[in-house]
């Protein structure tokens, strides 16, 4: 049974803004912060889980401690917008570690990816090996993200 977005309750959106800032936190202090047994509360988001309105649990790893520190959006439009073609350029940046993440947007691109890169050396190998060989590209423009506003992927929850 698939549970609706509108048949989230208070408890179940509370759950899920909590877990959005914290998948860390233990079931005791999530049951204790929205009011619920630490049972109850384990059922919820196992079902939340299995639902699939948890997609994953991940780390945020800072990129200047791992060695890359560029990050950059790319615009991409391709020439041809064959199904096979597009399919095929999808799998391939699914297959780039350095493809942090990737959108079929409207608009004067195609494509729009966030990539982080070590330094502008492995840029040009990048965009030479992924953009410029690629005989499917018509354009692709490169903007360098010069400092972080906001970064995150929490969704405003209706509590």
């Amino acid at each position: 049974m698939t549970i609706q977005a509108n048949s989230l309750d208070d408890f179940d959106l509370r759950i899920l803004a909590i877990l959005q800032r914290d998948n860390q936190i233990s079931n005791q202090s999530l049951a204790a912060e929205i009011g619920l047994s630490p049972p109850a509360c384990m059922r919820r988001v196992k079902r939340l889980r299995d639902e699939k309105y948890i997609q994953q649990d991940v780390s945020i790893v800072d990129p200047n401690k791992v060695g890359l520190p560029l990050m950059m959006l790319v615009l991409v439009q391709v020439e041809r917008e064959r199904v096979d073609l597009l399919d095929e350029f999808k799998r391939f940046l699914n297959s780039l570690p350095e493809v942090m993440q990737c959108y079929v947007v409207t608009g004067r691109a195609d494509f729009i990816m966030m990539i982080s890169m070590r330094d502008i050396d492995h840029y040009e190998e990048f965009s030479t090996r992924v953009f410029r060989q690629n005989p499917n590209i018509r354009h692709f423009e490169t903007m360098v993200v010069m400092s972080k506003v906001k970064v995150g992927l929490s969704l405003p929850l209706d509590i």
